[in-house]
């Protein structure tokens, strides 16, 4: 899939808010400092349409930018580690799991993670509850760039092993790198696929 065109729409944090349209939505989620709104960027071919920033948890609404004028793309605000108060912590985790439970439009979730890490507590958790809440996703692994061949490939596993724990399958995964735009052919099918299918 070409990416021809990419605007923002709206931001809010009320899930009724959201665009009425009935055009399929993929969501965008992980912790803060993932690399988020690098790979949106990568992923659209523009500089700065999600904004970048070194400090977690820029991100504290839901933004949807309409791709191609064919799909929405949803940039969701990453959960642990930003320093917001606890008071904002809880607000947007409850707007995030109203977003889950109720917008008809969203088709699967992209739920991302840093490739150099251990599993970390707070995504297996997060990934447990889409699962318990029959929401589809898949995994991205980002910052592959970041580390060597062999660890990637060793470090992936290990996630999944850790998976099939409570898991009868691993989801779908991919693996991207947002200076080297890896990932970026086979995320793009992959959405094109499940768009034609609809």
């Amino acid at each position: 899939m070409k990416i021809k065109s990419a605007k923002f729409i709206v931001s809010n944090s009320d899930v009724a808010k959201c665009p009425k349209e009935q055009y399929p939505e993929y969501a965008f989620i992980g912790r803060s400092n993932v690399g988020k709104s690098s790979l949106i960027n990568m992923l659209t071919n523009q500089k700065n349409l999600a904004k970048t920033s070194g400090r977690p948890g820029k991100t504290q609404l839901i933004n949807h930018f309409l791709i191609n004028n064919e799909w929405f793309l949803v940039d969701l605000p990453g959960y642990g580690y930003a320093r917001v108060s606890k008071k904002s912590k809880k607000t947007f985790q409850k707007f995030i799991t109203n977003y889950f439970e109720k917008r008809k439009q969203l088709i699967c979730a992209f739920v991302l993670v840093d490739c150099r890490h251990e599993p970390q507590k707070v995504d297996l958790e997060f990934i447990d509850w889409l699962g318990r809440n029959q929401v589809p996703f898949n995994l991205v692994f980002t910052k592959a760039d970041k580390i060597k061949p062999e660890a990637l490939k060793r470090n992936v596993a290990h996630y999944q092993s850790v998976l099939l724990e409570t898991w009868e399958e691993c989801p779908k995964h991919f693996i991207t790198s947002s200076s080297k735009h890896q990932g970026k052919e086979e995320l793009l099918s992959y959405i094109h696929q499940i768009n034609e299918n609809l």
